[in-house]
């Protein structure tokens, strides 16, 4: 299944766990959920949705890697940090589904997170039965 996020600013991180676990067919009880981003400036991580450490996950990243320090890619379209970015965090996550629910840790969202934004993306999920 293909879903649409809408990001608003250009590092934006959107909790998509409730609409990924909608998602979910009926029929799959037990089994796996992979989460994928079809995009090459954009990822998905599994942490915790809290204000504070998604500000310190910002600044972290500006900190690795800040936008218009010389990349070579920049001459392109302006966006190396992006693609950068996209790489160390990573392009898919996989959770355990237990009795049709997505078997999150008490804190854990899945969060899409838009490195070039504002943009409309895609986030595709799959499903398989155990």
């Amino acid at each position: 299944m293909e879903l649409e996020i809408q990001t608003t600013d250009r590092l934006d991180v959107v909790d998509v766990t409730a609409t990924v676990e909608d998602a979910l067919p009926d029929a799959v009880e037990s089994g796996t959920c992979t989460v994928f981003v079809p995009h090459t400036t954009a990822g998905v991580i599994v942490n915790e949705n809290e204000r504070r450490l998604l500000a310190d996950l910002e600044d972290t990243l500006e900190q690795l890697l800040p936008r218009g320090d010389g990349y070579d890619h920049d001459a392109i379209d302006d966006n190396a940090d992006a693609h950068l970015r996209a790489i160390i965090l990573g392009e898919s996550v996989t959770v355990p589904i237990v009795d049709g629910e997505l078997a999150l840790g008490t804190w854990q969202s899945i969060l899409f997170v838009d490195y070039d934004g504002p943009r409309t993306r895609r986030l595709r999920v799959t499903a398989l039965s155990a």
